[in-house]
């Protein structure tokens, strides 16, 4: 344990940091990082390099290169910089490279070099040029700051969603700050400046002088300034060698310490970690490195060659030429167990663990003081906790030896953590690997999720060791597997030197019927890279056709999108094809593509009645369909025209179509129609009243209540309207009228074709028994029954029934029988009965 401490360095007496080497860096570098714009992503993440040919001192004809390595130094991406002269370098959350040209445009690269887009930070910038630019990250994504030749700052907080901010201009300002930084206080980012020994805090509408409390007096000038990981701490570097620690709204001190160094650092970032009291910034010079907190001492550090500071979630990655390095706070559970002459209990336990190992009775001793004390449970969690801050996989296999050591003298210890912690180590140890080069702590793990670093490796193309990890993570396949495949596949389609054919049956072979794959999604990125027809074979695997139409129609295969969607049985589907299509190709072309596709056809003539009935008419007429044609122009004629002319007119297009249909029934009638219309004008001028578009029967009605009862007899004699039905017409009309009069000479006037019974029953349904009394007694032997029943005389009607000796007759009168008043009436029905019975 002494060996293993052996690079712990106290700073002040609660507190040890340590440093230890993540990699030995063997990327072959031709320039020293100073002479390099260098950009190092936060996580583990990647680091880009472009030698600055612009500077004064260097060849300006000498064509810069932009490298792009993992935290390992093995190279990632390589390509020859043809653009303009770059200020600045920086990584987004996204790890895409942003590199900010001195003319405000912001160009974006991928991890492997390929180009994704780019932005121009506006003409302000444009016309001023860009002195100085950060890349930052808020909760709301990647921003940059860009600080102006005429010294003013812009900044958008997303580069996601573009939205640019001009800030405040600061008073007085004639020349550049001499450092500034971004800050993010209530979800908004400012800027902080330092301007001489004044400090500046632009937001988006003012501009504010702030004054860090507790300053040591005597400083003329801010040389360096740092804010911590999560934007609560802030770090000032003065030139009288003081360094001011304290929150980020600059309302509070935490310390403050003499580091006798006036010369400007090189770099000044903050080293603390989560939860954690303590509080320590990172200095560097050119051969010097310094850790300060809050204690008289500090922790100094000779650097061999020129280095580079990335600031960490819980320390500082510090990489040169030759090694990369990691330098943070002693946990306080590594600390409590490996600190000399530790008495705690992970320490006790990781002891008895050895001594155990070499059979030695020691194991004991240790075990029942641990035990007595009841911290056996305390020192299993200690181990645990300790093993998952461990880089080297030998003492986290210590560590959790221990921990499993002391588990099994503990009854009811949950297992999940020690479970989880072991998983966790062995994907932590996988990626760390030299050939992976994603050296992430456990705290960064946690605080990155799982779902984060998936995406980092396929990011990385590293396939096969995500899938791994998914596998043995037993994540659900939407999540992981599935995920995982599609992006191989999206990759793969991208590999331009392999056929489509094989391309296509290697996906399919690979993905298969894998649940949460979208094979429309793989299919839109081959045909994003100009391979249509490989995006079309990936479509064959889709099941899904509401997936496979959009992107049909966006290939400009709107035949076969027609094709998919009518065998997917979506009629929705089908309708937005047929609407693409009549957008795209000429009336022509439309019509015989329509024509070889029956229910594309049928469906395209329903949307047509609806909404464009003009290209409906002009179907049918391609398709010499003269029945339909018709009816369509029926229709017109009484949608579209008012007056009688036109809709005659409209209505001998019709009857035309008919007889070429050989539908003569529809013709005759047509024509009838047509009559009907000049007849119904006719009278409309000459007795006035409406009967324009009254059916034939209303008309008829319309005369007899009008009382032109010889015009409705010679209508009806026109049309040939039957007896039968111009009685009922007649007797309907005139019992409506009340007009009982005529109704009886109506009834007299020859014998009714439709009985009297009738008659019997209109006069009832108006309520007069007077009048139905005089028609029943005209009514048929076969029909009197009922029309006495329906006058209320029930003893008349049981007579008949009597007479008749009809046994349905007498029931029916029965049942009209009332116990009060027919009761003799019912009497003679039983005895009717019975006497029939004898016989």
């Amino acid at each position: 344990m002494d060996c293993y401490t052996a690079n712990w360095n106290p700073l002040g007496d609660s507190a040890f940091y340590r440093k230890y080497e993540l990699y030995s860096m063997d990327w072959d570098l031709k320039e020293e990082l100073r002479d390099c714009l260098v950009a190092a992503a936060p996580y583990g993440g990647p680091i880009a390099l472009l030698r600055n040919p612009w500077r004064k001192e260097k060849a300006a004809s000498v064509r810069p290169v932009l490298d792009i390595y993992s935290a390992s130094g093995m190279p990632l991406a390589s390509l020859l910089w043809k653009s303009g002269p770059v200020v600045s370098l920086g990584w987004s959350a996204e790890e895409e490279l942003l590199c900010v040209q001195e003319d405000g445009v912001v160009l974006v690269y991928g991890l492997h070099g390929d180009f994704r887009r780019h932005f121009s930070m506006g003409n302000e910038v444009l016309q001023n040029r860009v002195l100085d630019a950060r890349i930052f990250h808020t909760e709301f994504g990647s921003g940059v700051a860009i600080l102006t030749g005429a010294h003013r700052f812009t900044l958008s907080a997303n580069v996601g969603d573009l939205k640019l901010r001009r800030m405040p201009e600061v008073p007085g300002l004639q020349s550049a700050p001499s450092c500034w930084t971004t800050l993010c206080q209530d979800r908004v980012a400012h800027i902080l400046l330092a301007v001489g020994p004044d400090l500046y805090l632009l937001d988006h509408a003012t501009c504010s002088t702030v004054t860090p409390p507790g300053l040591a007096p005597g400083v003329s000038s801010f040389l360096q300034m740092a804010v911590s990981f999560t934007y609560r701490h802030l770090a000032l570097f003065t030139d009288t060698g003081y360094i001011w620690m304290g929150t980020a709204s600059l309302k509070e001190k935490l310390c403050e310490f003499n580091c006798n160094i006036r010369a400007p650092p090189k770099q000044m970032v903050w080293c603390s970690r989560p939860r954690s009291k303590e509080r320590a910034v990172v200095v560097a010079w050119e051969k010097r490195l310094m850790v300060v907190g809050d204690a008289p001492e500090s922790i100094q550090f000779v650097l061999d060659e020129d280095s580079y500071l990335v600031p960490e979630l819980d320390g500082v990655r510090i990489f040169s030429r030759s090694i990369h390095e990691f330098l943070h706070e002693v946990p306080v559970a590594s600390e409590e167990i490996f600190k000399i002459a530790s008495m705690a209990p992970g320490a006790l336990l990781l002891e008895a663990q050895k001594e155990y190992e070499k059979e030695s009775q020691k194991a004991d001793e240790y075990l029942r003081e641990i035990q007595e004390l009841g911290q056996l449970t305390q020192a299993v969690q200690q181990c645990i906790e300790a093993a998952g801050h461990e880089h080297r996989p030998d003492m986290q296999k210590s560590l959790l030896r221990a921990a499993s050591f002391g588990k099994c003298f503990l009854d009811r210890f949950p297992p999940d953590g020690f479970v989880r912690m072991c998983q966790d180590l062995r994907v932590l140890n996988a990626i760390r690997d030299y050939h992976i080069g994603i050296p992430l702590t456990y705290s960064q793990y946690k605080q990155l999720t799982i779902q984060v670093l998936l995406d980092r490796l396929v990011l990385r193309r590293l396939y096969p060791l995500a899938i791994q990890i998914c596998e043995y993570l037993r994540l659900p396949e939407v999540q992981g597997v599935s995920r995982i495949l599609a992006h191989w596949a999206c990759y793969k389609v991208q590999q331009k030197d392999v056929s489509d054919e094989d391309v296509a049956r290697a996906i399919n072979q690979k993905l298969g019927d894998t649940p949460g794959v979208s094979y429309s999604d793989i299919a839109a990125r081959a045909y994003g890279c100009g391979r249509t027809e490989l995006a079309i074979k990936l479509l064959e695997y889709e099941p899904r056709s509401g997936e496979q139409v959009p992107l049909l129609l966006k290939m400009k295969r709107s035949k076969l999108a027609l094709s998919k969607a009518i065998e997917s049985g979506d009629t929705d589907l089908v309708f937005t094809v047929l609407l693409h299509l009549k957008n795209e190709l000429n009336r022509g072309d439309f019509f015989m593509t329509l024509r070889n596709q029956p229910m594309a056809l049928s469906l395209y003539r329903q949307f047509c009645k609806h909404q464009e009935l003009e290209t409906l008419k002009d179907l049918y007429n391609q398709d010499d369909n003269h029945q339909e044609l018709g009816s369509f122009h029926i229709r017109a004629s009484y949608a579209a025209e008012e007056r009688i002319e036109g809709r005659v007119a409209a209505l001998q297009t019709a009857a035309d179509a008919f007889y070429k249909a050989k539908n003569e029934f529809a013709a005759k009638a047509t024509e009838d129609q047509m009559r009907l219309l000049r007849l119904q004008r006719r009278l409309e001028d000459e007795l006035g009243g409406q009967f324009l578009d009254l059916s034939l029967h209303d008309t008829v009605t319309t005369l007899i209540l009008g009382g032109h009862n010889k015009r409705a007899e010679q209508l009806a004699r026109d049309f040939r309207i039957p007896d039968k039905r111009l009685w009922w017409l007649k007797l309907t009309a005139l019992a409506d009228l009340e007009d009982w009069e005529e109704l009886e000479k109506f009834s007299k006037s020859k014998k009714s074709p439709i009985g009297y019974l009738p008659f019997v029953e209109i006069c009832m349904k108006q309520h007069n028994k007077y009048e139905a009394k005089k028609y029943a007694s005209r009514v048929g032997p076969e029909q009197k029954v009922k029309a006495l029943l329906l006058v209320g005389d029930v003893a008349q009607a049981a007579d008949v029934a009597i007479e008749r000796r009809n046994e349905a007759e007498l029931s029916l009168v029965l049942s009209h029988c009332t116990g009060a008043t027919d009761g003799a009436t019912a009497d003679k029905i039983q005895r009717a009965r019975a006497q029939a019975q004898k016989k």
